[in-house]
């Protein structure tokens, strides 16, 4: 019985949800408030059918609210949301079972093991295709007989994993899937997601690490205190991750154009360009050898 039927079974009214037209997600002007506090402040964002987008922000820039709105779990002040076409807080039943979901911190049911809580969770996405089930464990290291007590942090985030990779679900949503993985079950998750997407399902990847979308993403929306700041390709968001310096000089600067991380490097007759990825110079050796280059060679202006 599927979880539909369960539901008209108990007297819930189940709506149908139209199929979707192009957009996996669509959001225009979502306000939430929690009392005096606005969570969300005129949010826009949309998530093409069949490509992945990265779901950018600092910690409490509201992508959890965001999601918690998609998921039904809360219901929006105002604005427009649209979810495979339909109403997430109105169609909540019939869509659900056309989605995958993983939060960033899985709590489990102590008792049962790792393999009933995926079947469980894969009957109320509406199924789970065996083979994929089976794939997905072999894929993530995963013991499916151990009860979910005794698992780490690490892998109540695989059980989630596999529950929302071995479903039917049209749309994963995504919210710091990666949590607690360690680099190879990270390059995993990173080809399984590359999978979903060569098969036509719909992501949405909800990080505050941009190294971490910018592998997968065909789209970025970044967001900072409740708001868009910027949503596009990964092409024309780089631009975002860049400082631009430009320098008068007196002294030598070929050193600065082997550092990793400059690009555009330019010098001529005592003037110097160039644009820096942020997060190369985060690595403390190349900012420690930019910065005393850069000292030696006088004044400068940065611009984001």
């Amino acid at each position: 019985m599927s979880a539909a039927d369960e539901a008209r079974e108990k007297g819930v009214q189940v709506m149908s949800v139209p199929q979707s037209s192009g957009l996996a997600v669509e959001i225009h002007g979502l306000v939430k408030s929690y009392g005096a506090t606005r969570a969300l402040a005129g949010l826009d964002l949309t998530l093409p059918t069949g490509q992945v987008l990265g779901f950018l922000g600092p910690n409490g820039a509201g992508k959890t609210t965001t999601i918690r709105i998609l998921l039904g779990l809360l219901r929006a002040d105002s604005g427009v949301v649209r979810l495979l076409g339909g109403d997430p807080w109105r169609q909540g039943v019939a869509l659900y079972r056309r989605l995958g979901y993983v939060p960033g911190d899985v709590a489990l049911w102590p008792n049962l093991t790792g393999g009933q809580i995926i079947d469980l969770l894969g009957r109320a996405a509406g199924g789970l295709e065996k083979a994929r089930r089976a794939e997905m464990l072999e894929r993530f290291e995963l013991d499916p007989s151990t009860r979910a007590r005794a698992y780490s942090k690490g892998n109540r985030q695989k059980v989630a994993l596999v529950a929302a990779l071995a479903s039917r679900a049209e749309l994963l949503i995504l919210d710091e899937p990666t949590s607690g993985l360690d680099p190879i079950m990270e390059a995993r998750f990173t080809q399984a997601i590359r999978q979903a997407r060569d098969e036509g399902r719909s992501v949405l990847l909800s990080s505050h690490i941009f190294s971490e979308v910018e592998k997968l993403a065909d789209q970025v929306c970044i967001i900072r205190a409740g708001r868009t700041v910027e949503q596009g390709s990964l092409a024309r968001m780089r631009h975002l991750t860049r400082i631009h310096v430009a320098a008068t000089v007196d002294g030598d600067t070929a050193a600065l154009a082997g550092l990793a991380g400059v690009h555009d490097f330019h010098a001529d007759r005592g003037r110097l360009s160039l644009t820096a990825d942020r997060q190369a110079l985060g690595l403390t050796a190349d900012r420690q050898a930019l910065g005393a280059i850069l000292t030696t060679l006088g004044e400068l202006d940065r611009a984001t």
